[in-house]
């Protein structure tokens, strides 16, 4: 496969993505912000900046200056609109190894958003809209795509990006919740996983089970494990026929920090959660700096920022 399709298709994967888990932590922060009148509306909102790597915010921001920042601006690389642009972008030249349905989803996305229309969208009706146009290509790739490298490399993209993003889902709960519920309930909420979580540990909500459930369950496809392990076995497909270590580096690291989530201490990983959180968001860019450098021309990527401005 041509370096350049396969970098397309990464970034497809990468920016649909982030842009339905934008909105997902939007979703969840608007709405806390509208319900909970104890909540200082400007540490949520630069808080909230921070960890989406939206840098030289004004001294006073408030809900709207982050809706602007996060969701309309098409200037802004961490907004929505930006990232859907791009999603068609990559989508555009890539366009002779996409499916027909793919492509017809994808472009009309874009559509909204070239012609104002998704600018005139207000919450909570955008993110839903986000998040179903999101479905709707996913599951247009998955019931599409032949499962070749193509495929590998749109998985690997999505699965990189939903690690990193899920990392910032739990990070905005760690530093807003203090020890409240409610914070991890809505985090739990905008990743579709609530029923699962009470399934799984029996109605039981707490702090500690809600970290545990998004970082390190095997089975939640949004968790982090369950991402950096559906990432590996990509890099496994992709590097196939090797029988000794690992001569990928992004496999290596990946691999690392999933091991190093799984079988420290649960107590070791909550002990400081957003800098743990952080540190994942650099291996995820070292990652995709190495899948680059390996299968890329790299000129495609887009500057994505963690919490503190780090990459």
């Amino acid at each position: 496969m041509l370096s350049r399709i396969a970098e397309s298709l990464f970034w497809i994967g990468r920016y649909v993505e982030r842009a339905e888990d934008t909105a997902r932590i939007l979703d969840v922060q608007t709405s806390l912000l509208l319900e909970d009148a104890t909540l200082d509306e400007h540490q949520t909102c630069h808080g909230l900046l921070s960890i989406m790597g939206v840098e030289d915010a004004p001294e006073h921001v408030d809900l709207q200056h982050v809706l602007a920042a996060l969701a309309y601006d098409r200037t802004s690389p961490a907004s929505i609109a930006s990232n859907i642009a791009a999603a068609r972008e990559s989508a555009r030249r890539a366009r002779e190894t996409l499916s027909v349905p793919l492509w017809e989803v994808i472009n009309p996305t874009y559509r909204d958003i070239a012609s104002g229309t998704f600018a005139t969208r207000r919450s909570p009706a955008v993110f839903s809209w986000v998040r179903e146009r999101a479905a709707l290509i996913n599951g247009t790739a998955d019931a599409t795509m032949t499962r070749d490298e193509g495929w590998q490399f749109l998985m690997l993209g999505r699965c990189v990006e939903r690690a990193d993003m899920t990392s910032r889902l739990v990070a905005t709960a760690a530093l807003a919740s203090s020890g409240a519920s409610d914070q991890w309930t809505a985090t739990l909420r905008a990743t579709g996983g609530y029923e699962a979580f009470l399934r799984t540990y029996r109605g039981l909500e707490t702090e500690r089970a809600a970290a545990e459930f998004l970082l390190l369950d095997r089975l939640f496809p949004r968790s982090v494990v369950f991402s950096l392990n559906r990432a590996e076995q990509c890099l496994d497909n992709l590097d196939a026929g090797t029988r000794a270590g690992f001569h990928n580096e992004a496999h290596r690291m990946l691999g690392r920090t999933r091991a190093d989530l799984e079988y420290r201490s649960l107590s070791d990983v909550l002990a400081d959660l957003p800098a743990e959180m952080e540190r994942l968001q650099r291996t995820c860019a070292m990652a995709t700096e190495a899948v680059t450098g390996r299968f890329f021309a790299g000129a495609e990527a887009k500057e994505w920022h963690g919490m503190g401005g780090g990459r």
